[in-house]
Order: structure tokens, then sequence, then C-alpha cells
């Protein structure tokens, strides 16, 4: 493995958490603290975590947001900001879109439950599978190319999803299914927007009722960093 070092603190451990969290069956596995995920290219990323960063087997650096400010977000945040919490970024943005689709007003694990039963039935199985490792994440075209049978959930959603091929992921809220949350979730994780927002989503809303008063637009120009850190409060 290599070590991406970056500037201290870095929670690399919460990083992952988060990740595992969100981990697709086929696709991603997280095992004694490690975690590994099949790549597009059907090469298997593992990453761990290292005191002074993350120790990783692939250049995956906009996954692990190794550049951010963390002196200038935790002076903008203040006490909800957990020291060394990044934005996990991702390893492809159309999976990213395809994911943030699932994931729309539902629970976490249900939305794992649907992006499995895509992996088992349109991924592409690879040539050596790894552990629990099987799949590749299915491609847009793949995915707009399923049969109907293999979408349980509503048409509407079955549409949105097929229609996201060839959609630039700037432009997704030009799509019929696709709101202001779907959008911002791809901003913040596949585009690298640090100040992206989710008022409406119900964790951050958890989290700011827990937290007590606050102003986000104090927050400026990093409340992506204050949505990981209200989602990690709640968690713990």
């Amino acid at each position: 493995m290599i070590l991406r070092a970056v500037e201290q603190p870095y929670d690399g451990a919460g990083l992952i958490d988060f990740l595992a969290r969100r981990m697709v069956p086929g696709v991603e596995e997280h095992v004694d603290g490690v975690y590994r995920r099949s790549l597009p290219s059907g090469e298997i990323l593992e990453l761990r975590p290292h005191p002074e960063g993350m120790e990783a087997t692939h250049d995956v650096s906009g996954m692990l947001d190794l550049d951010a400010p963390v002196a200038r977000i935790a002076e903008r945040l203040g006490a909800l900001y957990r020291p060394g919490t990044r934005v996990p970024g991702c390893v492809d943005g159309d999976e990213l879109a395809v994911r943030a689709v699932l994931g729309q007003q539902i629970t976490v694990q249900a939305a794992r439950t649907h992006a499995g039963r895509l992996v088992q039935t349109v991924g592409e199985p690879l040539t050596r599978p790894s552990g629990t490792i099987t799949h590749r994440f299915p491609s847009l075209e793949a995915i707009a190319a399923a049969p109907d049978a293999v979408f349980a959930m509503p048409a509407t959603r079955r549409a949105t999803l097929r229609s996201l091929a060839g959609q630039p992921l700037d432009r997704l809220i030009d799509l019929r299914g696709v709101g202001p949350w779907t959008q911002t979730y791809v901003n913040m994780r596949a585009l690298g927007d640090r100040d992206a927002w989710l008022p409406t989503d119900i964790g951050v809303r958890h989290g700011l009722a827990r937290h007590g008063a606050a102003d986000p637009e104090r927050w400026r120009p990093f409340r992506a960093y204050a949505v990981i850190s209200l989602w990690a409060s709640l968690a713990s």
C-alpha cells in the first residue's frame, strides 16, 4: 500500500466508517478495519487508516479529501466540527448518481438493498472475485437497458435511473425525478463542492435539533463538512 499523507488531523477511520455504513453488497466490504471495493477497471481498491493519513492500493485522492483546509474548516464550524472530518468522495460519479437516486426518501439500508439487487442482475461479474466482492457496479447504459423486473421500485424512479445515461453530473436536476437533495448530494461527493448543504435531509435536521441553535450561513463555504459532522453525530 502507498501512504497518502495529509495535513493533520485526519479522521481516516471516520471516513471509512461513512463508506462502510453505505456499502453495496457484491461491490464493497469492510473487514478488520480495511475497506475494499471493486473499481470500474475491475481491480480491487483497499483503504486502511494510518496515523498520518490513509494507506491505499490505488490513487483515489479525490475520494479521500486529502487537501481539505482543516484549520479553516474548524474555525468556521466551531464545536460542531469533529476534528479531522473529511467529506468522502467517490470512485465514479455515475455510480454515485445512481446511488443518490436510489437513496431518495428511503433509509440507507433500503438504498443498499436496491443497489445490491442492481449489482447482481446487471453488474459485470469480476474475472477474479475477492472475498465478498464479486461484481463491478453496473454502468448507466446497463441500467438503462435493464428490464422492468430488475427495479423493485416505483416506475417514476425507474425512469429517472434510466435517464441518467449521458446526463452531465452538474445538470442532473434537469431530469424528471431529480430534486435539489439529489443534485446537492452528488455535488458534495462527486464534484467536490465543499459548501454543499442539505437543509431538507432528515439526518441533517435531526442533527441540528441535537446540536441546538445554529446558523448554517455562518458555516459557509464549508457547509458540506457540517453535513458530514451532523450525520456522524447521529451515528455515534
